[in-house]
């Protein structure tokens, strides 16, 4: 039976963290680690780059893990020399406090149209549980010729 994969544009994990090289995912520490057929993995740090000045994991470093890899894995759904993708809304639940170590979150979509796509994120520590839950709504816009 042939695996089927929701990505169209074929990238490895070392092109995914080329793509954090320079930028605020690089200063944040995000880095790939995995690629299924239909998500993403990432980690992150929790240290003085994403902590909060209580030495917690800052909500808002969660919020751009999330909207990262969302906004990552929309771009690998499309047709990137016809369209390209932009984050409309993103709402995050935080559940639980990490104060050290790393977190992974999970991005899977739930919805891939051809005009918006909705990501769900799911952040956990490292005795996998869960962190924080997020989703992300993209539009999906043409280049203009």
């Amino acid at each position: 039976m042939a695996t089927t994969t929701i990505w169209k544009q074929p990238a490895t994990l070392d092109d995914l963290n080329r793509m954090t090289e320079g930028n605020m995912l690089g200063h944040l520490g995000i880095r790939f680690v995995e690629i299924g057929d239909d998500y993403l993995v990432a980690t992150m740090p929790v240290d003085h780059r994403t902590q909060q000045p209580f030495g917690l994991l800052h909500g808002g470093a969660s919020v751009a893990l999330a909207e990262s890899m969302g906004s990552v894995g929309s771009h690998l759904c499309i047709d990137a020399a016809r369209y390209y993708c932009v984050g409309l809304e993103i709402n995050a639940n935080h559940i639980r406090a990490v104060r050290s170590g790393q977190v992974k979150g999970v991005a899977r979509p739930l919805h891939i149209g051809r005009r918006t796509q909705v990501w769900d994120i799911r952040i956990y520590d490292e005795q996998e549980r869960l962190v924080c839950v997020s989703r992300l709504t993209l539009a999906v816009l043409p280049y203009q010729e």
